[in-house]
């Protein structure tokens, strides 16, 4: 089990939070993931380590920074 967490700029709403977690959940072996909105914290658990570039393109896909 592996434990990360990453800042994400741009996400002012519930509805944000939700586009990125979806985009999050994607990514094979993540098991879980929270979104802090008011500091853009997201951890994200997973079954294995999760590259930032991975994390980095789902937060892209959805359309944040």
């Amino acid at each position: 089990m592996s434990t990360s967490t990453f800042i994400v700029k741009g996400m002012t709403c519930g509805n944000c939070v939700k586009h990125v977690t979806e985009e999050i959940n994607t990514i094979a072996g993540v098991t879980n993931v929270e979104i802090i909105l008011e500091s853009g914290a997201v951890v994200i658990t997973s079954d294995s380590d999760v590259s930032a570039a991975t994390v980095e393109a789902a937060v892209v896909e959805a359309g944040y920074e």
